[in-house]
């Protein structure tokens, strides 16, 4: 029954996350189909496809499911849309970034290490979307980035702890430097987008100065945004873990059985029923070999032995 909503809502999630924004701001030459077959929106295909297959992963669960799911919606999107299979190569692009997102977005599902790591590129994109639309001379640039980012690190920082708790802040290092990356991700790939029908060469060297420059306005002017992200998440994650109930005792495995079953074998003998004892007088064998009377010799105590043993001969 789980599959009758979430199949339907996999398929909105995956165009809504990755290219619902895009399609409602206009695309490129007044185009109104739903994925853009154009060689300078391929940055739209590989990150509107990336962030589409997380949602789909997130709400299908299953990675069986929601890989074959999001390749069947990108190709009846890319049909829809008009295209024809002269540009297998945008085709198989959305493709393979669709399938990877989702297969990240159904495995975030079962850890949420792997869930933060996946929603760092949507998070990131998402972030330096208003930046590239508003203009250069728009005063509250920098508060408005900075806003962004920091509130994408400190969601990524806090699913990182949904379910294990503080353990998982020990990857906080990695996700802070893959968030980081994401960001070099973005402006590698619109550099390549924008270079687009250019030389081969001119393409690698675009997105190589895209990557590597995109660290430097981050850790220049946005480090601040970036501590107070951090310094955000500690409380959030606090107040979480303090919400949630205290966790089960865990099971004892012998619960269901009695005290019996897990005696090992050699301790058997204590279910085993002790002999009756009975009171012997000690005799003195000197006044045995005499033919003396069987008295007990005094200032000796008298012996216990068990029920049936013979006593010992004069």
């Amino acid at each position: 029954m789980r599959y009758l909503w979430a199949v339907p809502a996999a398929v909105i999630g995956w165009f809504l996350a990755g290219f619902a924004p895009s399609y409602l701001a206009g695309l490129p030459d007044a185009a109104t189909t739903f994925v853009s077959a154009s060689n300078g929106r391929v940055d739209l295909l590989v990150l509107g496809g990336f962030a589409g297959g997380v949602a789909a992963g997130f709400l299908l669960g299953r990675v069986r499911y929601a890989v074959p799911l999001v390749l069947v919606v990108a190709a009846g999107t890319w049909w829809l849309s008009g295209h024809t299979l002269s540009a297998r190569e945008l085709l198989i692009t959305l493709l393979a970034a669709s399938a990877v997102g989702a297969l990240f977005g159904a495995l975030g599902t079962r850890s949420s290490v792997v869930a933060a790591f996946a929603l760092a590129l949507p998070l990131a994109w998402y972030a330096a979307r208003p930046a590239a639309d508003l203009a250069d001379d728009f005063r509250w640039t920098w508060q408005l980035n900075g806003l962004l980012v920091a509130v994408g690190l400190a969601i990524v920082l806090y699913v990182s702890c949904w379910r294990r708790g503080w353990r998982s802040a020990y990857f906080w290092p990695a996700l802070i430097a893959t968030y980081l990356l994401s960001f070099a991700i973005v402006d590698g790939v619109r550099a390549v987008a924008s270079a687009a029908g250019r030389p081969a060469d001119e393409i690698a060297d675009a997105g190589t100065d895209g990557f590597f420059q995109s660290f430097e306005p981050l850790l220049t002017n946005y480090w601040p945004w970036l501590v107070l992200a951090v310094l955000l998440a500690i409380p959030m994650t606090a107040l979480k873990l303090r919400a949630l109930p205290p966790p089960p005792p865990p099971l004892d495995p012998y619960a269901d059985r009695t005290n019996d079953a897990v005696l090992s074998d050699d301790l058997d003998w204590i279910d085993q029923h002790e002999p009756e004892r009975r009171l012997l007088a000690r005799y003195n064998r000197a006044t045995a070999e005499e033919g003396g009377s069987d008295e007990q010799v005094a200032g000796e105590p008298a012996v216990f032995v068990p029920s049936g043993r013979d006593r010992e001969d004069g």
